[in-house]
């Protein structure tokens, strides 16, 4: 067999060739648009949860609409005047916070003796980390925590102490602002709002947009000037199912 000469091409020479070409091309357009590869990745991350596109739609007209005012004070802020913590407002007989980790957990199991009610272990599909945490109730049971997704400390800061005593309960314990996420991940968020806090994982931060505008706007809450702009990019990278 005689050497190859320069510029002659094997078998799968061409097509190597071209396939990086196309990564070529592809990367050179990413960069050209500027942080063109941390844009893709968010794209491509937020791909793993896509939402309808009437979805983002409304989440835009609400957050549109939503009053715009400075942090009020929060002096007098304590989470009793939100009521008993996960009190079985539904009274199904179940505390909120076994209602959501039943709902949000997979493979769970419960205690008999409670009816169902109590959550003894499961899954859990973190949305904030990407991350699969088993759940055990004991000593470990704060490694899954209920997260209310706008914050209490900072409801109360944008019209919430305004509010009755009964609708402020109804608040703290509504499905809707509530999610099981992972313990650590909750603490670092602490009472922050979206120009504060957005989750670790970039492709949930669209559906946790759309769900802090969905409450806010139900419950006629206002956004300070800087949360409505982190709220309005993380809604503008959302990645529509149509």
């Amino acid at each position: 067999m005689g050497r190859r000469q320069w510029g002659d091409e094997g078998p799968g020479d061409g097509a190597a060739r071209r396939a990086a070409s196309g990564w070529a091309v592809l990367l050179a357009g990413c960069l050209a648009v500027g942080l063109g590869i941390p844009a893709w990745s968010r794209t491509r991350a937020a791909a793993r949860y896509p939402v309808a596109a009437q979805d983002v739609a409304d989440a835009a007209a609400a957050l549109g609409s939503l009053p715009v005012q400075p942090l009020a004070s929060d002096a007098g802020y304590d989470r009793a005047r939100f009521g008993t913590a996960w009190a079985d407002v539904d009274r199904n007989g179940c505390d909120t916070r076994n209602d959501v980790l039943r709902r949000d957990l997979v493979a769970v199991t419960v205690d008999p003796t409670t009816h169902g009610c109590v959550v003894l272990d499961g899954t859990l599909d973190d949305p904030y980390t990407g991350a699969t945490i088993a759940f055990v109730r004991g000593p470990g049971s704060a490694d899954v925590q209920i997260d209310h997704v706008v914050a209490l400390d900072a409801a109360w800061r944008t019209g919430a102490q305004q509010w009755t005593a009964a609708r402020r309960e109804a608040f703290a314990n509504d499905p809707a602002n509530l999610l099981a996420v992972d313990g650590p991940a909750n603490q670092d968020k602490g009472a922050a709002d979206a120009a504060g806090w957005l989750p670790p994982d970039p492709g949930y931060r669209c559906v946790y947009a759309l769900r802090q505008v969905r409450v806010k706007a139900a419950y006629g809450l206002w956004v300070t000037r800087a949360e409505r702009d982190a709220l309005r990019d993380a809604v503008d990278g959302c990645v529509v199912t149509r």
